[in-house]
């Protein structure tokens, strides 16, 4: 009797396939060779659509694209929030002053 091996390759294919039990199953593994990170903002936003837009999310799996989605978001939200604690400095009146009279000094500003 011959020995089953644990993985086979398949060239008609190009499939992977291992041994579980006495069938042997299709290796497939989803890759993307996106490098750039993500923070702290795409981790949240993929938790979104995880829960409420589970097609378009899954899709984003399937192909492969999710990593690359991700890493565009953290880009976007990189740029974007310089430009939005300026905005809300002026509209607040808030400048590095306040917080060093406040916070570091322990002043009251009012």
């Amino acid at each position: 009797m011959t020995e089953m091996k644990k993985l086979i390759y398949d060239g008609s294919n190009g499939l992977w396939y291992e041994r579980i039990g006495d069938y042997y199953i299709p290796v497939f593994t989803l890759f993307s060779e996106e490098q750039r990170p993500i923070g702290k903002w795409e981790r949240m936003h993929r938790d979104y659509p995880k829960k409420h837009r589970p097609i378009p999310f899954n899709d984003l799996i399937l192909s492969g694209q999710l990593w690359t989605y991700l890493a565009d978001l953290n880009e976007q939200a990189q740029e974007r929030l310089p430009l939005v604690i300026e905005q809300m400095k002026k509209v607040e009146d808030v400048t590095e002053e306040i917080i060093l009279r406040e916070i570091i000094y322990g002043e009251d500003v009012a």
